[in-house]
Formats: structure tokens, C-alpha cells, sequence
């Protein structure tokens, strides 16, 4: 029979890593005598991050004694104590590789449910010291795992732990539910069965759902990115200079080879290195607003100090030579025949314009909603080609809002004024729509709230930033960071491009990853396991090739990389 051999309690400290401040729990003591196991945690204990641990589905998280006998002997360390792997219950038995999502325990006073295992957390290694931890678990099929509380009373050590009622549906163990969704070769039928389960928690459902769905409904699942066009860049010459606005320039890019272009998905952008502009060569991302077999067309509107957009409005001549990345992004057109509103601010009119002219080529018979929001007239660059396009659609809507400038008494669909939740609501949308939108970064998240509070579903709201993406750092006590910036001390390996943050350095090789190379120089960045498992920091490469170590246990998707445990083998440009 298995045993509770300790019960691990610990209330979230704030911990120095890695020159930041992480909020966390994992520091966990045995404590002596009874303790309340509650709903949503045991008395004493408490998590800093919620998203990832804790709450009813993370009530109590499970290690065994077998696998600290098996880490002291792989990791060569005599200091693994009860608790260190975070583990509320420390227990003799239990393996992952037997028990299974929905077995029930009792234990002690309490009834426990099985409802998954653990997430992989970069926090596992931090409270080892050992930065590998979190591939570790899995790769050796331990991740331990987490109980609901379905009776709540007393435990403590010395417990017996007795399993409970019928055997657990589908029975699949938490060894082979930790894999279907970490390890390579995933098994659908497995997945399927798993979603049969009550007891797996709502978390990784979802996930599971997501991958059988691709699968099963490939027309309505969104597809997963396709690879570039080619790879890294490619010499491109400039055909055609057009002035839209005041501020707003147009490219127009053709092949140095005179061959036909591929054709990119409406939405998608570009990313150009300007030889030209400076030393090193400005990097920036710009969507396309037009293509066809012969060219591609970017618009770009010239701002105060942007050194790329100065040199295109002042010094980009015909014939000049770029070079340009193939079109990439998942900000593109779904096909299907529900309403379509194409939502734009200023210059965010470009990727959406690019949606325009595809639906208009096919001559589409959904309902189209076109609104867009500008200071004025003067401002207002493609007007004209957005109007033909909009005339050519049976089922259009068009709605313009100039903030500042005046509107012309016959021009239909112009409102002075700003777009806002209250203008929204006045158009009345319908609810069914997938809806573009892209502007400014404020302006999106004024609008995205505003959909979602009349009603649009969240999930079919799409959004394109080119500044950077916001941070997922789980755990790290957010605090004022400064722009992206070159370090204090310079590199001397390969130079490392990132390209949303316009920033061109050495790589620095002193550092374990380009993970810990964006973060010395404040770039945001995006990750949660810290050791290629959980895919978080997957990101654009957008030319260049690097090493892995640790080498991931699943590759990302084609054209990315997984930051955490990269190192350049030569100059890259990320997608960062």
C-alpha cells in the first residue's frame, strides 16, 4: 500500500534570479502533525503564479519517493530533501507510469482525484539549481502530478493511501498523458481517449482538444504556419515609388531574378533589411498592402526618428536594391463565408487593405464591414483604392472616422468623430463576425475590449502589432524596463538581429541562449519552461542558422526557433 511519507507546505517568498524578482511557492518545508487539505490548497500553502499552479484542479501536487531515488543517482546529489521538487505530498508509491488521470485516493480524512500532471515551470530549476529540470522531468517520463480535492479534511505524514472506487476511465497514466503532449510522436487515438476522461482538468482538455481538432476538421481549424516562401533573404530591386500621403510612401519590390513571386496570404508581411540606410542595416517588418505575381507593395508612413521610414521617404530611389525575408505571419484571412469586419488606425490600414483586395478578387459574397479611423482626409492614404474595392463588393459597409478633419457633406460612410465602443455599438456588427484589426497598440486594446464587451467572440478577433509582442514571463515581479538597448558589454560572436525591436549587436558569448541575450539587452521576450519543452519562446528565424543545448525534445514548427535553448552558429535576424 502506498504511503503519504510527507506533507510540504510554503507560502510564496520573493526570490532574486537572473537580476529579476520572481513571486513563487515552490519553496516548500514538511510540516508535522495534521493539516487541512482544502479545495483549493492545504492550510499553510500558497502559489505565486495561479495561472500555472494551484487553484481546484492544482489542489495538492504529488512526487515520490522512487523518483527522488532516481534523481539522486542521475544528478549526483546527496541534498534532495522532501519538498524540493515543490511537491506538497512526498509519497512511497504512486508512480507516474500507473496511476492515472481520474483515480481516486483516500488519504487520511480527505478524497483526492487524479487531474493531471504537472506543468512543466522553469521554477523546478530554479529551486534546484539546475536549469535543465524541466526537460528532465519529462524526458524521464516523472513529472509528478496534481490532485483535485473532492472531500476536504485532515492528512498527515504516515498516512495510508487507499485507492478508491471504480477503475479511472480510459485508464491512461499520467506518464502517458505528460507525453501526448511534451514528447514527440503524440498519439491521437490516445488524446481522443483522454478527452473521454471527466476528471483531466480543463487546461489540458483544451490542449488536447486544439490537437485532435486540426486534425479531425482541417477546413475549420486554423492551419498551422506553413513554411516561408525561402529561406532567409533574398535580393529584391525597387520598381516603383508612389508618394499616398504627406507622410505615407509606397514600395513597390520586384524579383532581381525576374522570376514570378510567390503569392503571400492577405495579412501577411515583409521583413527588409535596408543596405543602404546605415551601418549596420536597419531591419523592420512591414505588412504588404498589395502584391501580384510581379511585385509586392509595401506603404510605410515616415516617422520622427525612424531611421528605416526616413530613408524610404528621402533617399529610396528606383532601381535600389533590398533584401527582402519572404512573406510571413498568421494575421491572414480565414476562408469561410461568415461577416468579415476589417478594422484599422492610421497606417494599420495596410494589412487589412491586402484582406480588401482578396476578397474583391474573388468577388466573395460575404458581408463585408470596412472601418477605419484616421485624423483626416490628409491622413488618409488608399482612400481611393479602398472605395473601388469597396464598390466592387455586393455586401459592403463602409464607415470612416476623421478625428480632427473636416467631412465632406457628400461623401457617404464619413463620420467626424472617434471610433469607440459607443460608435461600435451604433453600427451594430454582427456577432458572428471574424474581425482584422491592426493600428496602434492602445488603439487595439481599446478596441479589442470594446468587441468583446458588444458581444464578438474573443477567439475571432485577430490582431497584428509589429512593435513588440507583449512579455510572458511567468512569475517575474514586473517592473519598469528600459527600451531595448546593446548591453553593457559588447559581444564578439555572431551579430544577432532583433527585428521588432530594431536591434543589431554581437552576440554576447557568455550567454547560455539567445533567451538570456534578449533579456541582457530588455527585449521582451516570451517563455515559461526555459528549456525547449513547452514551445513558449518559439520565434521567427528569419535568416542564419544556431545549436541547441539542450537539444529540445521536440523541434519547433519550420523557419522557428526555440529561444531558451539556442546559441547562433551564425548571423541571425529574429522575428523578436
Amino acid at each position: 500500500m502506498a504511503t503519504l511519507l510527507s506533507v510540504n507546505v510554503g507560502l510564496p517568498r520573493d526570490v532574486t534570479w537572473n537580476g529579476r524578482t520572481v513571486h513563487t511557492g515552490i519553496w516548500k518545508q514538511p510540516v508535522d502533525g495534521p493539516v487541512m487539505a482544502r479545495r483549493l490548497n492545504l492550510d499553510g500553502d500558497g502559489q505565486g503564479d495561479l495561472n500555472g499552479h494551484g487553484g481546484e484542479q492544482r489542489a495538492v501536487m504529488v512526487y515520490q519517493a522512487e523518483s527522488y531515488e532516481h534523481w539522486r543517482n542521475h544528478l549526483q546529489r546527496s541534498d534532495l530533501h522532501w519538498g524540493i521538487f515543490g511537491e506538497n505530498f512526498t509519497v512511497d508509491g504512486l508512480p507516474d507510469d500507473q496511476v492515472c488521470i481520474g483515480d481516486r485516493y483516500l488519504i487520511g480524512e480527505a478524497e483526492f482525484e487524479v487531474s493531471q500532471p504537472r506543468v512543466t515551470c522553469y521554477r523546478v530549476g530554479l529551486r534546484l539549481d539546475e536549469p535543465r529540470m524541466p526537460a528532465l522531468l519529462v524526458a524521464h517520463h516523472r513529472p509528478g502530478f496534481y490532485l483535485r480535492v473532492l472531500r476536504e479534511g485532515h492528512v498527515q505524514a504516515g498516512d495510508d493511501i487507499v485507492k478508491i472506487g471504480a477503475a479511472a476511465p480510459a485508464q491512461i497514466s499520467v506518464a502517458a498523458t505528460d507525453a501526448q503532449l511534451y514528447l514527440p510522436d503524440p498519439d491521437l487515438d490516445t488524446m481522443r481517449r483522454l478527452l473521454t476522461v471527466p476528471a483531466l482538468s480543463p487546461g489540458w482538455q483544451g490542449s488536447f482538444h486544439d490537437l485532435v481538432d486540426r486534425t479531425d476538421h482541417p477546413r475549420t481549424a486554423r492551419p498551422a504556419p506553413a513554411a516561408p516562401a525561402w529561406d532567409g533573404f533574398r535580393p529584391m530591386r525597387v520598381t516603383r515609388l508612389v508618394h499616398e500621403s504627406d507622410l505615407v510612401t509606397s514600395v513597390h519590390l520586384g524579383p532581381a531574378s525576374g522570376q514570378p513571386l510567390p503569392a503571400p496570404l492577405p495579412g501577411q508581411y515583409l521583413t527588409i533589411r535596408f543596405t543602404g540606410a546605415a551601418d549596420p542595416a536597419p531591419v523592420r517588418n512591414y505588412s504588404l498592402s498589395a502584391s501580384t505575381a510581379e511585385h509586392y507593395r509595401i506603404s510605410v508612413k515616415r516617422e520622427p526618428q525612424g531611421l528605416a521610414s526616413t530613408y524610404i521617404a528621402t533617399a529610396l530611389a528606383v532601381g535600389d536594391g533590398l533584401q527582402v525575408a519572404a512573406p510571413r505571419g498568421e494575421f491572414v484571412l480565414d476562408e469561410g463565408d461568415e461577416p468579415v469586419v476589417l478594422l484599422s488606425a492610421g497606417i494599420g490600414i495596410t494589412p487589412v487593405l491586402a484582406m480588401l483586395q482578396a476578397l474583391a478578387a474573388q468577388h466573395s459574397r460575404r458581408e463585408v464591414w470596412w472601418l477605419h479611423t484616421t485624423n483626416g482626409p490628409a491622413t488618409h492614404a488608399l482612400a481611393d483604392e479602398a472605395r473601388r474595392l469597396l464598390a466592387s463588393l455586393p455586401t459592403a459597409h463602409r464607415h470612416i472616422f476623421y478625428t480632427s478633419g473636416p467631412v465632406a457633406a457628400d461623401e457617404p460612410g464619413t463620420a467626424a468623430g472617434r471610433l469607440d465602443r459607443a460608435a461600435l455599438a451604433r453600427l451594430g456588427l454582427p456577432a458572428a463576425a471574424r474581425t482584422y484589426l491592426c493600428g496602434p497598440p492602445g488603439f487595439m486594446d481599446a478596441m479589442t475590449a470594446a468587441l468583446t464587451d458588444l458581444g464578438l467572440p474573443a477567439g475571432r478577433i485577430h490582431t497584428e502589432r509589429f512593435t513588440s509582442l507583449t512579455a510572458v514571463n511567468p512569475g517575474v515581479v514586473a517592473a519598469a524596463r528600459p527600451a531595448p538597448h546593446a548591453p553593457a558589454t559588447p559581444g564578439t560572436g555572431p551579430m544577432i538581429t532583433f527585428a521588432r525591436a530594431g536591434l543589431t549587436l554581437a552576440f554576447d558569448e557568455s550567454r547560455a541562449s539567445l533567451l538570456e541575450m534578449a533579456e541582457a539587452c530588455d527585449v521582451p521576450t516570451r517563455w515559461s519552461c526555459r528549456t525547449g519543452v513547452c514551445h513558449t519562446c518559439a520565434t521567427p528565424l528569419l535568416s542564419g542558422t544556431i545549436t541547441y543545448s539542450p537539444a529540445p525534445l521536440t523541434g519547433p514548427d519550420t523557419g522557428q526557433v526555440l529561444l531558451c535553448c539556442a546559441r547562433p552558429r551564425s548571423d541571425l535576424v529574429l522575428d523578436l
